[in-house]
């Protein structure tokens, strides 16, 4: 039973990510309408800059920890939402008004040139940050076995889930959400109603990237390092995990991305380890496929 509850725990900092992840990459579908995996290489882009920069500050300025990692995050989000304000304004808006297919190609190029840029910037290294706020939070006890999480688990999870609820509220309740989901529903009508298309599609992408890069940081922060791989995987993740509870509502996106963190928690915790992705993926896949309901878009 205590078993069962740790890996329970361990599953809510993961779904926090996973929702976070998602509800933003739903924004960004929602004005694009193709699957765009730029959106994870963004994500590893941010945790990447984190590193190389925070390790400048560390280790050549002889800065405290706390101020290097500081360091880190302001350059981190200035260099994240410089590159995903470029990519919104000057490939995908284009695409999308002109060749709007091209987008997943664009994509694909774009993520390589993100994780290429921050791995020749590190010349290949493997950059790790030492551990912080690993002090534990005792839940639950059982004789010797606890029920814990630590300090930067549960931070990060009140963080990510500020974000979904904080974005719910702004989709919902202001004026731009309501301005976003007449551009989702349809661009021209918007348009003829007075309201610039392309003004929403670009605060939309920088919306998206801007959750992406907090995403990176947090998951940098607790994971310690950030591979130079991790843009495709966590790319194509993110592109199926989202359309979990539908690209058309980024909370029920979010809130199926939280239940598929659990199911892969449970995998890893009862399942054979080594399958773990690939199980994940084909049941993705097979859910997509079962519940797919949208018009196909050619």
């Amino acid at each position: 039973m205590a078993y069962l509850l740790q890996q329970l725990a361990n599953a809510v900092p993961l779904a926090a990510l996973y929702a976070a992840l998602a509800f933003g990459y739903a924004v960004a579908f929602g004005v694009t309408k193709r699957a765009d995996i730029t959106y994870g290489a963004i994500f590893a882009f941010a945790g990447q800059i984190l590193l190389l920069f925070t390790e400048l500050a560390y280790a050549r300025f002889w800065l405290v920890l706390p101020a290097a990692l500081a360091v880190g995050a302001c350059a981190s989000i200035v260099y994240s939402l410089a590159a995903g304000l470029w990519i919104g304004r000057s490939i995908m808006l284009p695409l999308v008004n002109k060749s709007p297919n091209t987008v997943i190609v664009a994509a694909l190029g774009i993520m390589i040139v993100l994780m290429e840029t921050a791995r020749l910037a590190a010349n290949t290294r493997s950059i790790w940050l030492p551990p912080f706020l690993n002090d534990t939070v005792v839940f639950w006890s059982d004789g010797l076995f606890k029920v814990t999480l630590t300090h930067i688990q549960l931070i990060n999870t009140v963080l990510m889930s500020a974000i979904v609820a904080v974005g719910t509220l702004i989709l919902r309740r202001t004026a731009w959400g309501r301005v976003w989901r007449a551009v989702t529903d349809d661009p021209l009508a918007a348009e003829l109603c007075g309201t610039s298309a392309d003004r929403v599609f670009l605060t939309a992408y920088a919306a998206a990237a801007l959750v992406a890069t907090i995403c990176g940081i947090l998951a940098t922060f607790y994971y310690g390092s950030m591979d130079f791989g991790a843009g495709l995987m966590f790319g194509l993740k993110v592109l199926l995990i989202a359309a979990v509870g539908g690209h058309s509502d980024p909370l029920r996106s979010a809130g199926g991305a939280a239940g598929l963190a659990v199911v892969e928690t449970m995998w890893g915790a009862y399942g054979p380890f080594v399958w773990r992705d690939l199980v994940v993926f084909s049941l993705l896949v097979l859910l997509l496929v079962m519940s797919r309901r949208e018009r196909v878009v050619l």
